[in-house]
């Protein structure tokens, strides 16, 4: 484990500020997403994913920068090592506890969206069996037990 130099503790609070930047434009994305899901606005939703998917990329790649970082200087990318070496900057400190915040406020939206999408994906294929039925179109599985609308195959004992 080596002492960080001024340049190893600037670096490390610039990808801090960096990382708190960037989970506020997140988690700003994931409170969209979440007014879209509700809405049932498909076409904004496949707007808004390559945008998160571009965010979600940038927080990576500054995680895995501050890892090396870290390692570098002989710790793990942990809480306890970043209090450590920031132990003497208060301002760096009040910003990481910020990007805590947030990472935590990031993955509660981000398991809500889920749920809404589940909810929203089971009301459309019981929109879908109802109309299915309605047609006199039977059910179909497929090899996992799900529900297809119809099938391409064959009809059971033909050839």
């Amino acid at each position: 484990m080596r002492a960080p130099s001024p340049a190893d503790l600037q670096r490390l609070a610039l990808l801090i500020e960096a990382e708190a930047i960037q989970l506020r434009e997140f988690v700003a994305l994931l409170e969209r997403e979440e007014a879209l899901l509700v809405a049932g606005d498909t076409d904004g939703l496949l707007t808004l994913t390559q945008d998160k998917t571009d965010r979600y990329r940038q927080l990576q790649r500054l995680h895995d920068d501050k890892a090396l970082l870290l390692g570098r200087l002989g710790r793990n990318n942990a809480d306890a090592a970043i209090r450590e070496l920031c132990a003497g900057l208060p301002r760096v400190l009040a910003r990481w506890d910020e990007v805590l915040e947030l990472a935590r406020n990031a993955k509660e939206r981000n398991a809500l969206n889920g749920k809404l999408i589940t909810e929203r994906m089971q009301h459309n294929q019981a929109a879908l069996s109802i109309l299915l039925s309605a047609a006199n179109h039977p059910q179909l599985y497929d090899a996992a037990g799900q529900t297809r609308p119809t099938g391409g195959g064959r009809i059971l004992g033909s050839a």
